[in-house]
């Protein structure tokens, strides 16, 4: 194959971004761009259309990159792997877990590949991380807290579209908006809990009716625990992210991992050390790693799709992954609604229900 022939679906900030980062990867050729609004498509050269579904079927492009509002995401998707396209998909894949299995359905030619915008999983700081993890060099991991208030976003950016932070525009807040990068993250290193509780608070910082604060207890087949706390309402925030395991404490925060060993697993030393108030001796390591910029993130992941499709090379973030990071935000929020704890595989058909009665009684006006 010479150039792939690739279009733009959604032409707002995150579309102008990766049209931008196509133009710099060799293989690919951008040919078609497509927005509802034929002002934002004025000053491009491409061939221009006003919907995702006519671009698709245009015969213009090999593969399409889908940047739209998150309802929209489910839709182009399928149609355009029934057309026989490669797709990338911007996260979250999809709004409510019954919808990203149906794309996960709806790819069923696996030569076409079929990727999410999980950029931060290209990041050599977080590879770094899912790889002390996958070793076994802490050891097992017993329980892990990551604080997440560096989202911090204005009433400003809120208002900046309609369909931002409504139930009907975009299905959510921070949870399907700022991280599900982080949901990502989490299921990729950790894998997923059995059960979730979670904690959530709606419009509590801004005039928006989705939440802008969540905190949530994960608990896992194993054994091990955890906490997420997150917020676009705090300032100046903090991303930080602590494992406790058998050999040590991991913490990554401020673009540095840190990580104190102990010398002797904390397993053995509890059962064996004769002393009553004794602890091991560890050792304090700065783990060595260059993270990446948020462009060369996105760049990576193109160049990942361009390679995928040009010479079968795995995706760094198959979309099908994307149902588990979604599930973890679904179920977030239905046990929020509910006010109980939610099993995990979840059920989608209830979270839609639960979804739709908000979208349906909603008196929100921005």
């Amino acid at each position: 194959m010479d150039k792939i022939r690739i279009g733009v679906i959604g032409m707002g900030g995150m579309g102008r971004g990766h049209y931008s980062n196509l133009k710099t990867i060799p293989g690919f050729e951008v040919t078609a761009i497509s927005d509802i609004n034929p002002e934002g498509l004025k000053d491009f050269p491409e061939r221009k259309f006003q919907s995702g579904g006519e671009l698709i079927g245009s015969g213009l492009a090999d593969a399409v990159v889908i940047a739209t509002p998150h309802f929209d995401h489910t839709p182009l998707a399928v149609a355009a792997l029934e057309k026989g396209l490669h797709v990338l998909v911007e996260k979250p894949v999809a709004v409510h877990v019954n919808d990203a299995r149906r794309m996960a359905d709806a790819h069923r030619d696996k030569s076409r590949a079929f990727g999410a915008m999980f950029n931060m999983r290209s990041n050599p700081l977080w590879r770094k991380v899912k790889g002390l993890v996958d070793s076994g060099e802490i050891g097992a991991v017993r329980r892990f807290e990551w604080t997440l208030t560096d989202w911090f976003r204005s009433n400003a950016y809120y208002a900046s579209a309609g369909w931002r932070a409504t139930w009907a525009g975009e299905g959510g807040g921070i949870l399907l908006n700022q991280c599900p990068h982080n949901l990502d993250l989490l299921q990729w290193i950790l894998g997923l809990p059995k059960r979730i509780t979670a904690h959530a608070y709606f419009g509590k910082y801004h005039p928006i009716e989705v939440e802008d604060e969540v905190t949530a207890f994960l608990e896992y087949e194993n054994g091990m625990t955890g906490t997420l706390v997150m917020s676009t309402g705090e300032a100046p925030g903090i991303n930080h992210f602590e494992i406790a395991a058998d050999r040590g404490r991991l913490v990554c925060e401020n673009d540095k991992i840190t990580l104190q060993r102990n010398e002797i697993l904390t397993s053995e030393f509890l059962k064996t050390t004769a002393e009553r108030f004794a602890r091991p001796a560890f050792w304090d390591v700065t783990i060595p790693c260059k993270p990446a910029t948020w462009p060369e993130m996105h760049c990576a992941m193109l160049a990942n799709f361009s390679d995928a499709i040009r010479n079968n090379v795995p995706l760094i973030a198959p979309a099908e992954e994307g149902v588990r990071s979604l599930e973890l935000a679904n179920a977030m929020l239905l046990s929020a609604w509910l006010n109980r704890p939610v099993e995990l595989p979840m059920d989608g058909d209830l979270y839609y229900r639960e979804l739709e009665k908000r979208i349906r009684t909603s008196k929100f006006k921005k």
